[in-house]
């Protein structure tokens, strides 16, 4: 290794390979666990990636690839290897205005794709509570989804194409531009969503949207699970197209964050077993705004909307989000064990009943907080039993993940795999899919450097 550490300092020149308490400090993160990095490297562009790889291959050294450090699964856990960081590959290089696209490199920050899309009439509609750190190279390689989900699709959906080294070196040229392109296998797929086990991301070119002309946002209470299906069936339906958010939050979580030391206003009276925050985006302002008010009034009147509140200005706007994100108050009960599952919306009210009924008869002061994206599927689970420790995780990630399995839910939603949720991947996917992702991370990374450990068994590719 250390032969290797001198032949990338030659190659990457000065700051480019941070070792010792730089590198343990650049592995700080409290979002995920990181490891102690044998190093750090920063490289400046593709070139330099494709060689950095090419020396780690033929020396066999571990490259685990950096993007923003905002995970939740340890999948960017870099212990003894060379951690690549994508750090100062960070431009925007191009806004076609007429296509509809913008080209960046992978380590462009999420916010700064927003803002640069924003100057341009447009909107990169990807957003999540990490935006202004989680960069796109990581949000390429977790397949991020986040909050408009339901209206826009996961980061599968914005992607047209991208640029990615591959283990050996070899850099893999798919920057598509078009919306249509059936030449051929979709390459690109291959990177999306792999956690940089089959090669690295270093460019992208991302779908655009419109910019909105209109934004409507409500917070919104509902006294029974049934009501929720049928609420967001009759919003997709009267809005016409334009529901962008559909986010439930359950009673205990909406009382965390509104209560002290929180400093989220209340906004509506608690006592409602569910809240619903509500957002839909528009090419009408007028128009919007009354079918927006409409479709409300219809679905209060018909029962399904116990109250409401229905946001005026942006300030307003934002509290209601700040309601859904202030994620950092379930701190309040730690230690505590945070779950990101996917299901059938039918099946998600027994399911979360019997997640609590499991953890609370072990651990009789559970605290439970539930929410999520309801409209795609998607629900974050935050579990604190009053002790931690590895015995303990296991139990609780038993009672999260094993029901899953017989209700044909997913294990991981948006958060990926990387090393937390490996063992329990077979719940989500056959022997046969396992065996395929097996052979995959055998042809492209034959001598298993790449983010090694991750989402599959490093022994078995």
């Amino acid at each position: 290794m250390t032969d290797l550490i001198a032949d990338l300092k030659t190659l990457l020149g000065e700051g480019g390979v941070i070792e010792g308490d730089d590198a343990a400090a650049m592995a700080k993160s409290r979002w995920s666990r990181l490891g102690a990095p044998r190093a750090v490297l920063r490289p400046r562009s593709t070139a330099e990636v494709s060689a950095v790889l090419r020396l780690a291959h033929a020396a066999g050294a571990p490259v685990i690839p950096w993007g923003g450090r905002t995970g939740l699964v340890d999948g960017a856990e870099a212990s003894g290897g060379l951690a690549l960081s994508l750090e100062w590959l960070n431009r925007i290089e191009e806004v076609d205005v007429a296509g509809g696209v913008m080209t960046v490199e992978a380590g462009c920050i999420l916010q700064t794709v927003c803002e640069a899309a924003e100057a341009e009439g447009f909107q990169f509609p990807l957003d999540l509570g990490a935006r202004g750190s989680a960069t796109i190279g990581g949000t390429i390689s977790t397949n991020a989804g986040g909050n408009r989900v339901i209206r826009y699709g996961m980061m599968r959906e914005l992607v047209l194409g991208l640029e990615a080294v591959l283990a050996d070196g070899t850099v893999v040229t798919s920057m598509n531009r078009l919306i249509k392109n059936n030449a051929g296998y979709d390459l690109k797929q291959l990177f999306i969503g792999t956690e940089g086990t089959l090669g690295v991301v270093t460019r992208a070119v991302l779908r655009l949207r419109s910019a909105p002309a209109s934004q409507n946002t409500a917070f919104l209470a509902v006294d029974s699970f049934e009501a929720l299906p049928r609420l967001l069936r009759q919003l997709e339906r009267g809005f016409g197209g334009t529901l962008s958010a559909f986010e439930v939050l359950w009673s205990d979580y909406y009382e965390l964050v509104t209560s002290a030391p929180a400093t989220n206003r209340i906004v509506l009276p608690l006592g409602h077993p569910y809240y619903v925050l509500v957002e839909a985006m528009g090419g009408d302002p007028a128009g919007d705004d009354e079918r927006f008010l409409r479709v409300l009034t219809e679905a209060m009147e018909g029962g399904d909307v116990a109250d409401a509140a229905i946001a005026k200005t942006q300030g307003e706007r934002d509290a209601m989000w700040a309601l859904r994100d202030d994620v950092g108050q379930t701190a309040r009960n730690r230690p505590v064990f945070s779950f990101d599952v996917s299901l059938r919306i039918s099946a998600m009210d027994a399911y979360v009943r019997q997640v609590r009924e499991t953890l609370t008869a072990r651990w009789p002061k559970t605290t439970l907080m539930v929410f999520g994206h309801l409209g795609d599927g998607n629900l974050h689970l935050i579990a604190g039993v009053g002790e931690g420790g590895p015995a303990v995780r296991h139990a609780v990630e038993e009672a999260v993940y094993l029901p899953l399995k017989a209700i044909d839910g997913s294990i991981s939603a948006e958060h990926g795999i990387g090393l937390q949720k490996r063992e329990f991947l077979p719940l989500s996917r056959s022997p046969a899919e396992l065996a395929l992702m097996r052979t995959l991370k055998t042809a492209l990374d034959p001598k298993g450097i790449l983010n090694p450990g991750k989402v599959v068994e490093a022994s078995a590719a």
